[in-house]
């Protein structure tokens, strides 16, 4: 079976894809402002585990402004440290996504 492509396009070979898709997610989280959070599931609603991979291993990310979907901070205290830091409201141990957690329209 070919692939289908329009007149002069070649096929995406899955690395490319995969690059993109990386790149996709670091540009996600670096457009989180200070005060704010997105969950893995917001940056990429796919592959919230990939979101994870990137930023265990793109070391140039405002991390600590990722956070699980119930507002939980996966890296504990040091995370928690730097949230609050930048002003991120708390609820209890964890991030209130219901006002930490960048809009959707804003992203």
């Amino acid at each position: 079976m070919h692939d289908r492509t329009e007149a002069g396009e070649q096929p995406e070979s899955g690395a490319d894809d995969r690059a993109r898709r990386r790149a996709r997610i670091a540009a996600g989280v670096r457009a989180i402002p200070e005060g704010f959070v997105r969950t893995y599931g917001d940056i990429d609603a796919a592959a919230p585990r990939l979101v994870g991979h990137v930023l265990a291993t793109t070391h140039d990310l405002p991390w600590q402004r990722v956070v699980r979907a119930d507002g939980g901070i996966p890296q504990g205290s040091p995370q928690r440290e730097l949230l609050l830091r930048e002003g991120v409201p708390m609820r209890g141990d964890r991030v209130d996504l219901r006002r930490a957690r960048l809009p959707t329209e804003l992203s």
